[in-house]
């Protein structure tokens, strides 16, 4: 059965404004669409192993993670929003949104967080070395991965706009003809 609205997964280094595009994206599109933030879903429904001290986070259980998300995607009009993407399989994604944004501003904005400085340096590193971009290309095809800068209101706006236009197309390549 073809779904009737997309999945699109938002990613990207911790920082780059995943959540605010997503729920931004919600709140603009032309179709209804849930924004799972991924990490606070695997906390709210503990599907994780352990708890890692060191660096702050979570061991997600990536089997009972994609067990969960699996119904729910298989009906579509969904955002999955989490700073890696390679875990979801090739088949659920419609759009891969890479943001990416100066990794000087990442640093500003972990630290405004709170987060531990050993966290703040890996994710800063890992910005800097287009970590998450290239997981995306090596677990899905070029064409529907689409890199955008997220560093200012107007980036923001811009991007949003953007996916708004690609739903509209997306829809209209999918309607069924009655």
């Amino acid at each position: 059965m073809a779904r009737l609205a997309p999945v699109i997964i938002i990613t990207g280094t911790p920082g780059t404004g995943k959540s605010t595009h997503a729920q931004m994206l919600v709140d603009e599109s032309p179709i209804p669409l849930k924004h799972i933030n991924v990490g606070e879903w695997v906390k709210e429904k503990e599907l994780y192993e352990e708890f890692d001290r060191e660096w702050q986070s979570y061991t997600v259980d990536e089997d009972k993670l994609l067990d969960e998300l699996e119904p729910l995607v298989s009906d579509g009009g969904i955002i999955l929003d989490w700073h890696t993407c390679e875990v979801f399989p090739e088949r659920w994604a419609d759009l891969v949104i890479v943001l990416r944004c100066d990794h000087s501003k990442v640093w500003e904005r972990l630290e405004k967080r709170g987060y531990p400085l050993k966290k703040i340096q890996e994710n800063n590193e890992a910005e800097i070395m287009q970590v998450v971009l290239d997981e995306a290309r090596a677990s899905y095809p070029a064409e529907i991965i689409v890199e955008l800068g997220s560093e200012t209101t107007e980036d923001l706006e811009a991007n949003v706009a953007r996916m708004v236009e690609w739903i509209v197309s997306w829809k209209r390549n999918h309607e069924t003809v009655v």
